[in-house]
């Protein structure tokens, strides 16, 4: 593991904490955290996954709605998805997770995969749903036994291969102290691989 600090989000809670609703893809801390539960009102539509209402009603949520496989929220299909947060004993001890495709009528399809790593899921996803854009958690964390539990620099690299019609976005890098691919890592990778046009590695709070 690193010892590195998370990184830091350059404007305040405050300055974006008033979403529509909140979309859940698992409620490892990492993604869901005690400063989230306590800043976000309580009344707020919350979005999980199958088996999770329970949990996330015990913290004071009271609208809250699991996804099992898919539902319309103001004119947006949602679609749950499968993913692989790891192999093997540790694939197994890390959990169920999700992920979501997004689809309006004239707007392009959004993939989140979530935490997952390059897998038939995924696949199946793509060749189900072949969304314009694809979000991936790029991170390449691991622990000290066991392989990868999301996406590393050959995990996207696999992805722009598989599907060269969707744009890719990385993110969910140096944010935690088990990710061991860094932004730079997986530029130079892209570059090498001729891919810079297909994926976007944002700045942290960084729009577009």
């Amino acid at each position: 593991m690193r010892n590195d600090s998370p990184s830091q989000i350059p404007f305040t809670v405050k300055s974006w904490l008033k979403p529509d609703a909140v979309l859940l893809t698992h409620l490892h801390p990492d993604h869901w955290d005690q400063a989230a539960v306590e800043a976000l009102d309580k009344s707020l539509l919350i979005l999980c996954q199958p088996g999770e209402e329970a949990a996330v009603r015990k913290v004071g949520f009271t609208d809250v709605t699991e996804v099992h496989e898919s539902l319309t929220y103001k004119g947006t299909m949602i679609f749950r998805t499968t993913g692989q947060h790891g192999t093997g004993k540790i694939g197994r001890l890390m959990g169920q997770v999700s992920g979501y495709v997004f689809k309006a009528e004239g707007e392009p399809a959004l993939y989140i995969a979530g935490d997952t790593i390059w897998c038939e899921d995924v696949k199946r996803v793509l060749d189900e749903h072949h969304p314009e854009y694809t979000l991936v958690n790029a991170g390449g964390a691991k622990f000290i036994e066991g392989g990868t539990i999301i996406m590393n620099e050959d995990d996207v690299v696999s992805l722009c291969r598989y599907a060269p019609y969707t744009k890719i976005a990385a993110i969910h890098m140096e944010a935690i102290n088990h990710c061991f691919t860094t932004r730079a890592d997986l530029k130079g990778r892209i570059d090498a691989e001729h891919l810079t046009d297909q994926v976007r590695i944002p700045l942290d709070g960084e729009w577009f």
